[in-house]
């Protein structure tokens, strides 16, 4: 199956939720490797290493890189993962929905992740409003990208991007909704807002995890997150935080 298309257009906001001052990061579905070439502007001596399952993603992402594999990252075990793709940050930049087990590689970066390292990662939400109403006509078509991307082959809603990160041995000490410009979405919220009442939960919440188009999280090994929170100053839980999404 062919791979979401190709792009030179970076995340901003995952960008700014990546450590400065780490010295090895690995990538995986590094695509062009336009983030690696925005990150290199931030911290040019670092080693950033791009891992990539399309070949042709990989020659474009070799000209920021300081190296880049094709490879697919779920047939890699857990020492080829320290010995080839040790590293204080591991980036996914709208990839792990795009894997077949995404808990299982979590849990494999787990075991080799040193204390101080840090998983960011950018994840679509699957109870974003456009998506309820496209299911509630049948509609659910899949697109050559976005929500509905082809090929994805997970889906994630804030609760759950939270349970795969804890399950996986990690707690999320950052992260923010990505809300897009949608006038349409007025007319929807409403309807969900009365959906979740009439399934007894909280409504105002359904809500607000209805509007973010994606989340961007940091999360840390779990037994790290003390350290976090003494040099941060602050600790907060991804669901804290985007409770607070506004219309």
């Amino acid at each position: 199956m062919e791979q979401t298309p190709v792009h030179e257009q970076h995340n901003d906001d995952l960008l700014t939720l990546i450590p400065t001052e780490v010295k090895t990061l690995v990538e995986i579905g590094c695509s062009s490797g336009a983030l690696a070439r925005e990150y290199k502007k931030i911290n040019r001596h670092c080693h950033y290493i791009g891992v990539d399952i399309v070949p042709e993603y990989v020659k474009l992402a070799k000209r920021f890189c300081d190296s880049a594999i094709v490879l697919d990252i779920e047939t890699a075990d857990t020492e080829f993962l320290r010995e080839k793709l040790s590293s204080e940050c591991w980036i996914f930049a709208d990839s792990l929905e795009h894997l077949r087990d995404p808990w299982a590689l979590l849990s494999k970066i787990r075991k080799i992740i040193p204390a101080n390292g840090c998983i960011v990662a950018c994840i679509p939400n699957a109870q974003h409003w456009s998506v309820q109403a496209r299911l509630s006509i049948g509609d659910f078509r899949y697109q050559d990208m976005g929500l509905l991307d082809k090929t994805h082959l997970r889906w994630f809603t804030r609760a759950t991007i939270v349970e795969m990160f804890e399950n996986a041995g990690f707690q999320i000490v950052a992260g923010k909704p990505r809300i897009l410009d949608e006038p349409d979405r007025e007319k929807f919220l409403p309807l969900i807002h009365a959906m979740a009442s009439s399934l007894g939960v909280d409504a105002d919440l359904a809500v607000s995890d209805a509007i973010p188009f994606q989340h961007v999280v940091k999360a840390v090994p779990v037994g790290a997150c003390a350290a976090v929170e003494k040099k941060e100053g602050v600790f907060s839980s991804l669901s804290a935080m985007l409770r607070g999404a506004k219309r």
